[in-house]
C-alpha cells in the first residue's frame, strides 16, 4: 500500500530534521542501506567475480576433482560466488570520512548529541500528536 501525500510529506520532514540534527548519523544510515551502498563500479566487479565463481562451480562438476569424495573446485566456486554477493551488498561501507576529529571532548559531544536527540524526539512526538488531531 503506497503512502499518502500527507505521509510522504511527513516522512520528508522527518528526514530533513534528521539531516539538520545529526548529519553524520544520517549520512551513515543512508550509506548502509542494502543495495545502495555500492557504487556502479563495485557492483560490476561483484558481477564479474560472481561469474568466475559460477564457472568454477559448474567446471568443478565437469572436471571431477574430488577430495574425500567432495568436488572441491565446486566448493571454491560457491564460496567465491558468496563473497561476490557480500561484496555487492556491503562493498561501500569500508570508506570513512575521518570526520571524527574536531574540537571538544567526547563527553561534551555525547552530552550535545543526547540533547539533540531529546529535542528531535519531542518534535517528532508533537508532530505525531498533531497528525491525529487533524484527522
Amino acid at each position: 500500500m503506497p503512502l499518502s501525500e500527507h505521509e510522504q510529506r511527513m516522512l520528508e520532514q522527518i528526514e530533513s530534521a534528521l539531516y539538520a540534527e545529526d548529519p553524520k548519523f544520517a549520512s551513515s544510515v543512508k550509506r548502509r542501506r542494502l543495495g545502495r551502498s555500492s557504487s556502479g563500479r563495485r557492483r560490476l566487479q561483484a558481477v564479474a567475480v560472481f561469474v568466475i565463481g559460477l564457472v568454477l562451480l559448474v567446471g568443478g562438476l565437469v572436471v571431477e576433482v574430488r577430495v574425500g569424495g567432495f568436488p572441491i573446485i565446486s566448493l571454491i566456486g560457491f564460496l567465491i560466488m558468496f563473497g561476490a554477493g557480500l561484496m555487492a551488498l556491503w562493498g561501500g561501507e569500508g570508506r570513512s570520512s575521518g570526520g571524527d576529529q574536531g574540537s571538544g571532548t567526547t563527553a561534551t559531544k555525547k552530552a550535545k548529541a543526547g540533547g539533540q536527540k531529546r529535542k528531535f524526539s519531542e518534535r517528532m512526538e508533537d508532530r505525531f500528536n498533531r497528525r491525529f488531531e487533524q484527522e
